[in-house]
């Protein structure tokens, strides 16, 4: 079977090489329970939290605030149950938010309310500051669109949370250790292991420890500092500690290459008639998401497929239900625009000849179709 050249990083994040090899069978001789009375036990949670100070130590956030949990929706589900403990009577969301988190809040049974956009990505800054001044409330936006990569303005959504007095987070799943977050100015945030090449099976959720009370969505045992009951994956938590060091380490460096490979990817797909999303907005360099110049976005996929290549038409979650992009249609895309969707997502092992390959193979197969 020849090798798949893979331009789906947002979707998940190859492992990086040997760090689950590594980490499973250090397992297979350190295996005890992180919450046994031995002392072996102690050793092994005591591994676990030399991966909360060295997430503490990248972030600069404090290790007291960080809980292991299983996925990013499970981060993201806890993240709500710790923001319905603030009491708040609405929060504010993005258009773009993972589906987990619009779930997360129903099932806390917490009012939302969804700020407006257009076809930049980007929220509308001057409905939030009148939201807040009408009903203060806590705001949670995604830094990052998962399908866009259009970055939302950070600095600018904390003075307005600032202003109003008002805690906000985070959804930074699709930016962490791919560019500089304000780790500073959030109150809590969300990340997963698989997407920085950690395989599956650990993420993160942050929260400021002043706000972070007794108890937690999983109840029944006091593992995770009586946040999160379960016996803790620790082979996968000290995987998403060790990606974070390498990840963090090669950021700026990555960022760069990726950003040229981008503008070689973008030009390309223009020249065929294809509409980068977002274009003119701060995205991130491994992110293009596209519409394609037709409709038969099947056979699309099957050609770029038939030639070695994996891409994606959206959100993991969303990409097989063929379902219209709902940040596409809050964006003011018509669902017919919607369904020519494609997104393309580079990482750490994206090389220029995969690119190079990859606009060879777009080129042909789209003038194939039109």
């Amino acid at each position: 079977m020849k090798r798949i050249k893979y331009f789906d990083y947002n979707a998940t994040h190859p492992p990086l090489p040997g760090l689950l090899t590594k980490v499973f069978s250090e397992y297979e001789e350190d295996f005890f329970n992180p919450s046994g009375p031995t002392r072996f036990s102690l050793a092994r949670q005591g591994r676990i939290e030399e991966a909360r100070k060295s997430l503490s130590s990248l972030t600069g956030c404090d290790p007291k605030g960080f809980v292991f949990v299983s996925s990013g929706t499970e981060a993201n589900y806890s993240l709500a149950y710790f923001i319905k403990t603030i009491h708040p009577e609405i929060v504010y969301l993005s258009p773009f938010e993972h589906s987990s988190m619009y779930s997360a809040f129903e099932s806390a049974k917490i009012p939302v309310q969804v700020l407006q956009t257009d076809k930049s990505g980007l929220i509308s800054l001057t409905q939030l500051d009148s939201f807040l001044q009408e009903a203060p409330g806590p705001v949670c936006i995604i830094h990052a669109g998962n399908e866009t990569g259009v970055l939302q303005p950070i600095e600018k959504i904390s003075e307005l949370c600032a202003k109003y007095k008002v805690p906000f987070f985070s959804d930074i799943i699709q930016s962490f250790g791919k560019i500089r977050v304000p780790f500073s100015l959030l109150d809590g945030f969300t990340f997963s292991g698989h997407k920085i090449g950690a395989g599956l099976g650990s993420s993160v959720l942050w929260f400021r420890p002043k706000f972070l009370k007794e108890g937690g969505l999983f109840q029944g045992g006091n593992q995770e500092n009586g946040h999160r009951a379960g016996t803790e994956n620790s082979p996968a938590i000290l995987a998403l500690s060790e990606a974070a060091r390498i990840q963090f380490q090669e950021m700026d460096k990555k960022d760069l290459r990726l950003q040229k490979f981008q503008e070689k990817i973008e030009n390309c797909l223009n020249s065929l008639g294809a509409k980068i999303v977002a274009e003119s907005s701060p995205r991130l360099h491994s992110t293009t998401f596209a519409l394609l110049p037709f409709d038969d976005l099947d056979f699309f996929m099957m050609g770029m497929e038939e030639k070695g290549f994996a891409l994606s038409t959206g959100s993991s979650c969303k990409s097989r239900s063929r379902e219209a992009a709902p940040s596409l249609l809050a964006m003011g895309y018509t669902k017919e625009e919607a369904l020519r969707a494609i997104r393309i997502s580079t990482g750490l092992f994206t090389t220029e000849e995969e690119v190079d390959d990859l606009i060879l193979a777009l080129t042909e197969v789209i003038r194939s179709i039109q």
